[in-house]
């Protein structure tokens, strides 16, 4: 008969020491299974921990959760939430029932906000910071460092000029030291309403820079498409492949008669598009591998004329402007044996055309 947990505060603890000591960048705990830890993209269960019970996980849970928010998850089946440990730990949680059985997904989120260098991103991501005004988005699956990679851009404007920051997160997730900006986090449902409701309210509070964590509905990547034209640096995510389909992902959630307006919107405010991936690396931990779009006048008038589906040609043949292309970037990884060419087809979305490359 295994041991029952008493006492789920320590347990969690330990958990995360566990996930601290393996470099872990996720741990999974849920009814009927190992607490479970993801490392260098792979999930590893912890087979020397107890399997847990319905009734661990919900205990979990109220460790985790404010009151209030423990009555939306049991309310509403699910929850989004960020959780602190000690003084150098926060983790981006989950809770979520399955199969009428409670379960837990957290994500570490490193306190120490890297650079570009540091997560071996390009350096002409810095100029992407240094606009004044426009709207960037960074996008690709769930899981793949898009907020990291955000977060370090933000950072490199805290340190470098004196702007008037603005955050609005559900949860928040990097918590920003203040250096010459000044840095206004705001979570939703804790210092705001909603998204829609922060951002009617950004245009009253004297904004520079503004990172919204998700583009949620029309009524959001309004808001933020008239931050960028009216004079705001805008930076959001978006859980789409490639610049192209972001591009007609954000339009198409618009009604019909709105899609024309939101279109020459985009085309006008729209700075770049850029979208990585986390791929394994040969020497081991993962890398990033990513695409860039730089909205120029060929790709403004691409967008205008309701022809986004020749982006893909256009970021091909501009290397010389900066743009990246994703495949090239992974052949590139692959000739010089950082990644096998098995990872390498498996996160292209054109394989054949990789292989053309390799």
């Amino acid at each position: 008969m295994e041991k029952q947990i008493t006492n789920y505060k320590k347990e969690l603890d330990e958990l995360i020491e566990i996930v601290a000591k393996e470099a872990a960048s996720d741990l999974h705990l849920s009814n009927d299974n190992n607490p479970t830890i993801r490392v260098n993209g792979v999930l590893v269960p912890l087979l020397k921990r107890k399997k847990l019970t319905q009734e661990d996980t919900l205990g979990f849970i109220k460790e985790l959760l404010t009151p209030e928010q423990n009555e939306e998850f049991l309310a509403n089946k699910e929850v989004d939430f960020s959780y602190s440990h000690k003084e150098d730990q926060r983790f981006r949680g989950n809770g979520f029932f399955q199969q009428g059985s409670a379960g837990i997904a957290l994500r570490l989120i490193h306190k120490q906000i890297k650079s570009l260098e540091e997560l071996n991103l390009p350096p002409i991501l810095e100029t992407f910071a240094q606009k004044k005004q426009g709207f960037f988005l960074v996008v690709g699956p769930v899981g793949q460092g898009k907020t990291t990679t955000i977060a370090s851009m933000i950072e490199l404007i805290n340190k470098s000029r004196a702007e008037h920051i603005v955050t609005i997160e559900d949860p928040i997730e990097n918590v920003f030291e203040q250096k010459k900006s000044m840095i206004d986090q705001r979570e939703v449902k804790i210092d705001t309403k909603d998204f829609n409701t922060a951002l009617i309210s950004v245009f009253r509070q004297d904004v520079d820079v503004l990172m919204i964590g998700e583009m949620r509905g029309p009524e959001t990547i309004s808001a933020a498409v008239t931050a960028a034209e009216t004079g705001h640096l805008v930076f959001s995510t978006l859980h789409t492949n490639n610049a192209a389909q972001t591009i007609d992902r954000i339009i198409d959630s618009f009604p019909e008669n709105g899609q024309d307006q939101i279109r020459m919107q985009l085309a006008s405010s729209l700075t770049g598009i850029f979208s990585q991936r986390l791929v394994p690396r040969i020497s081991g931990g993962l890398i990033p591998v990513y695409e860039l779009l730089i909205n120029n006048k060929a790709v403004a008038n691409l967008i205008r004329e309701k022809r986004t589906h020749e982006i893909n040609t256009v970021i091909e043949t501009s290397m010389n402007d900066g743009m990246v292309d994703l495949n090239r970037g992974l052949a590139d990884f692959v000739r010089r044996g950082e990644i096998t060419i098995e990872d390498a087809k498996a996160h292209s979305l054109n394989p054949k055309m990789l292989e053309q490359l390799v």
